[in-house]
């Protein structure tokens, strides 16, 4: 290493170990390189240790002089700052970002009523608010999934005129009973409220969360004072979600999502064939039990959206009503609780519910479906040895073959679900063998 590598690296070791954005520059102060760190610390001492080095860096570290860092509360704010300072600094090894076609844009639909939230590639609409471009699909995607528990924008193609009552609907989306989403389309909030909430959405992502927390703030002990106790408790609600974004602790890599082995569209689309639906099955829920010797029996319940783990849609069961080792009965449990309590609140069943086990494990599956008064659209099960997939009302397997995608998917969904429900189990294991909680 040389004198100036060392000098940098130890600058480096003085950054703060949270989440910011870091500023590459040359020997003439320009800046080459912005980027964005969920550890400002590792990752700028990174450039500075041969060891540590990506091949795609070493270009760009041989023309370090010096950096600056941005700390931020988050990683989301991080990565919205990258984007707002690559676009306004144009560095030259920022590579990626300078062809603005390729990469995606937040656009914020603004002359619609009730605005719509998605990605696009390209600035088409004089009447919408863009805000990008950002490097990655999957990191935009991750934002957008944060932001909209917090504002609870829409993100559906439906067009939605205030004026007009034909345009709402009966019943919500699945965003709506995950309180994802506000409910534009039933008439559950105005259209003034609406677009308030989208106006400080828009607010965050130009970096103004500070301004957007402290004005809030005001109009909840505003609405608090003149006894609008609903509106104060909504406006509560988005304060305590900005912040928390400060304490997102590190990913538990055990339950990180993987990435599945085969195309999600093309297994959907066999799935689609196989069940004879007449659409895609877009979510599938997936159910595994856990126990040892009969002690501490648990369930799991995955969810996947498009054929990939939907991690706000998981949910684990401590079996209550079973004594000693049943899955057939335990699976009835879980089965109950939940799609009983989905069926009392008329929420969308998923496209495919899928059971670890076999026949006898679908066979109880079923009676609880039928007990609590339920009609899913696909119930199925997957067993472990044969990977052989039963459907319910058909005695005979479906004819699918190792190599069919469909069954990958339905694979990945019951590795998933086994996966989680033990990572339970050894929580509870663990909380009985050292007295925890």
């Amino acid at each position: 290493m040389t004198d100036d590598d060392n000098a940098l690296l130890a600058k480096a070791g003085e950054l703060p170990e949270g989440p910011g954005v870091y500023v590459m520059r040359d020997r003439e102060g320009m800046e080459i390189y912005v980027g964005k760190a969920k550890n400002l610390r590792r990752r700028v001492q990174s450039y500075f240790r041969k060891r540590d080095r990506r091949r795609k860096d070493l270009a760009l570290a041989e023309n370090i002089a010096d950096f600056e860092y941005v700390e931020t509360d988050s990683e989301l704010e991080a990565f919205l700052l990258e984007s707002r300072m690559i676009k306004d600094l144009q560095p030259r090894y920022n590579v990626l970002l300078k062809n603005n076609d390729a990469y995606p844009f937040i656009e914020v639909a603004w002359g619609d009523d009730f605005p719509r939230v998605r990605t696009a590639r390209r600035k088409e609409n004089p009447r919408s608010r863009y805000y990008g471009p950002f490097v990655g699909a999957g990191d935009i995607k991750g934002a957008l999934a944060a932001l909209q528990r917090i504002f609870r924008f829409r993100s559906c193609q439906r067009d939605i005129d205030a004026g007009n009552p034909r345009h709402f609907l009966g019943r919500g989306c699945l965003n709506y009973h995950l309180k994802r989403c506000a409910g534009a389309c039933l008439g559950a909030i105005a259209k003034d409220e609406y677009r308030r909430r989208v106006s400080g959405l828009c607010r965050f992502l130009s970096g103004q969360k500070k301004e957007l927390v402290e004005d809030l703030r005001k109009e909840m002990e505003a609405a608090a004072a003149e006894l609008r106790f609903e509106d104060a408790a909504a406006l509560r609600d988005v304060v305590e979600s900005l912040q928390a974004l400060n304490r997102q602790p590190e990913i538990d890599e055990s339950l990180a999502p993987f990435n599945p082995r085969t195309e999600p569209e093309r297994g959907l689309g066999a799935l689609k064939e196989a069940l004879g639906l007449d659409d895609l099955p877009r979510r599938i829920e997936g159910i595994d039990i856990a126990n040892l010797m009969g002690k501490e029996v648990v369930g799991s319940l995955v969810s996947f959206l498009d054929g990939v783990p939907f991690k706000e849609g998981y949910r684990r069961y401590r079996i209550r009503t079973v004594d000693g080792q049943d899955d057939f009965a335990s699976i009835a449990e879980v089965v109950r609780r939940r799609y009983g309590k989905m069926q009392e609140e008329g929420t969308p069943f998923p496209d495919i519910i899928l059971v670890d086990g076999g026949k006898g494990q679908l066979g109880a599956a079923a009676a609880a479906m039928r007990e609590v008064g339920a009609q899913p659209k696909a119930l199925m099960s997957l067993a472990k040895a044969e990977e052989t997939p039963f459907l319910a009302g058909r005695p005979d397997p479906l004819p699918m073959s190792r190599s069919n995608p469909g069954l990958m998917i339905l694979m990945r969904v019951r590795d998933e679900s086994h996966r989680f429900a033990q990572h339970y189990h050894h929580i509870l294991r663990r909380k009985a063998m050292f007295g925890e909680g």
